[in-house]
């Protein structure tokens, strides 16, 4: 997968400390080449839009994960078959939804990406979205492959195993993301008070209503990468 040299480094940082038997993920110190015809603003070497992995919604159509910039994101790594964590930090997104105020809610979308490659196929995701009431203009649930899932979970410190029965002992990571892929802030653990990632999400959409660029929105929080209180 090919980020810039920052993203690169940080993945080499993570990866070195997994287990052994873990596969080690491509990367390459380049870009992704801009589009023809097109000046999109460059993204910065913290976002992790500039990962050139590649997922599939639960529509089935393959994406970038660039295909969510454009507004903040809360991302959390989960997987369909979980029965207690992952159903808590889906309620709990879905509370940060209800608390915006009406006006703001389409202006902050939430991310759920399956650590299951196998079971979680884009068909069983789409039955989890509607299980679950997941609005689909705000809500993107994503399947990878595992070395895309694995790139993607080291960039994030989220920390994850398969066990004998196939279900996954994870750790319980909840991340906001500006509107250009930058991590803002991250809560770990199920029984954070979630008032400051609300804060967070209401001060970059403030922000960028107010006129700021959307990078430049979550900037002077762009370095605060733990906001467990």
């Amino acid at each position: 997968m090919r980020t810039i040299s920052t993203l690169s480094c940080l993945l080499m940082a993570a990866l070195s400390a997994a287990a052994a038997d873990t596969k080690q993920v491509r990367h390459s110190c380049c870009s992704p080449p801009e589009p023809a015809g097109t000046a999109p603003a460059r993204l910065s070497d913290k976002s992790l839009y500039q990962l050139d992995s590649s997922w599939t919604n639960d529509d089935g159509a393959a994406v970038k994960l660039a295909a969510l910039r454009g507004r903040p994101q809360v991302l959390v790594m989960f997987f369909a078959h979980c029965v207690y964590a992952c159903p808590l930090l889906v309620y709990q997104m879905q509370q940060l939804e209800a608390a915006l105020p009406e006006g703001l809610r389409d202006k902050v979308g939430f991310t759920l990406v399956s650590f299951d490659s196998e079971r979680d196929t884009p068909a069983a995701l789409h039955q989890y979205r509607l299980q679950h009431g997941l609005e689909k203009g705000r809500w993107t649930l994503l399947h990878g492959g595992p070395d895309d899932v694995l790139e993607l979970a080291a960039l994030l410190n989220v920390k994850y195993k398969k066990d004998a029965q196939g279900q996954f002992l994870h750790s319980n990571v909840m991340t906001l993301l500006n509107a250009e892929g930058e991590i803002v802030c991250q809560q770990q653990g199920l029984n954070s008070d979630r008032k400051e990632i609300l804060q967070a999400m209401r001060s970059i959409v403030n922000n960028s209503n107010a006129g700021l660029g959307a990078s430049e929105a979550g900037r002077e929080r762009s370095n605060v990468h733990d906001c467990t209180k």
